[in-house]
């Protein structure tokens, strides 16, 4: 039996704009905002990075949310159109050795659907 073809997802290059005041939104739960702004700062300079999806999920400890979250669902969309994602962001939390998904988790999520081996572009900090 032929295996089922897995649309695989456009990326831009860089992050859009509003991926970055959305990751210090998040980092500002976890940091003081002298260090959220430091974090995002460094997240801009980071040169691209790619990582598996299911290696962002063992890194970060996080839970992959149900298919049926509103913005999983419009992400599976964008992919099955050929719509181009934005990269996502991560921070390394080395006090507790795990990656932050500063943004882009519905995305990683969406992605992880179709192929926990597809690779992920990303920034790190």
């Amino acid at each position: 039996m032929p295996k089922k073809k897995v649309p695989q997802p456009a990326w831009l290059t860089e992050p859009e704009k509003d991926n970055y005041p959305a990751a210090k939104s998040y980092l500002n739960l976890i940091y003081s905002p002298r260090m959220s702004e430091r974090l995002v700062a460094g997240l801009r300079r980071a040169p691209n990075a790619r990582f598996k999806a299911k290696d962002i999920f063992r890194a970060s400890g996080l839970s992959l949310l149900g298919v049926s979250n509103y913005h999983i669902e419009k992400d599976q969309k964008k992919i099955k159109g050929g719509v181009a994602l934005s990269p996502i962001l991560l921070v390394r939390d080395r006090n507790n050795g795990k990656v932050i998904v500063a943004d882009g988790y519905h995305r990683l999520c969406a992605v992880y659907t179709y192929d926990e081996d597809a690779w992920i572009p990303c920034k790190i900090a």
